[in-house]
């Protein structure tokens, strides 16, 4: 095998184990394929080019790995991946005077048992008392608690 496709062997393993462990970390598949991949590519320098050869590519190899998986987790390598946005929206608040405990409205979706509701022409995330509402079913507001609205049938 010439050395230019044991090379290309060590360097693809290399890359399928960084993948594994940075990208699709748990399912195993991609690190036990570059597992493979050098092996082969170790094996095949062995039997090429003798042992001594071997011996200075399999040491390579690991310095090689140890160095990417090391540049790899630094967090300068992570500050530069991850999102930096900060989210300072909160889901379903609504002003406290628009909508009250004995409130009616109509269900715009199915309640199973959370979907939206139209209450007082407003539009509100609700959740049933546990069973579900149909599509289109009148409602009344039962409980308020924080920010999630309980709500019943009124039929």
């Amino acid at each position: 095998m010439s050395l230019t496709v044991i090379v290309a062997l060590i360097i693809v393993g290399l890359l399928f184990l960084i993948l594994e462990v940075l990208v699709v970390p748990g399912t195993t598949v991609v690190g036990v394929v570059g597992f493979i991949l050098m092996a082969i590519g170790i094996w095949q320098t062995y039997i090429a080019y003798g042992p001594t050869t071997g011996h200075i590519v399999l040491a390579g190899t690991l310095v090689l790995s140890l160095g990417a998986l090391g540049l790899s987790l630094r967090s300068k390598t992570w500050k530069r991946a991850m999102l930096d946005a900060e989210i300072d929206s909160k889901v379903n608040t609504y002003d406290e005077d628009a909508i009250k405990v004995g409130d009616g409205g109509i269900t715009v979706g199915r309640l199973v048992p959370m979907g939206k509701a139209l209450i007082n022409d407003q539009y509100f995330e609700v959740r049933s008392m546990g069973e579900f509402i149909e599509e289109q079913t009148k409602i009344v507001v039962v409980k308020i608690e924080f920010n999630k609205i309980y709500v019943k049938s009124n039929i």
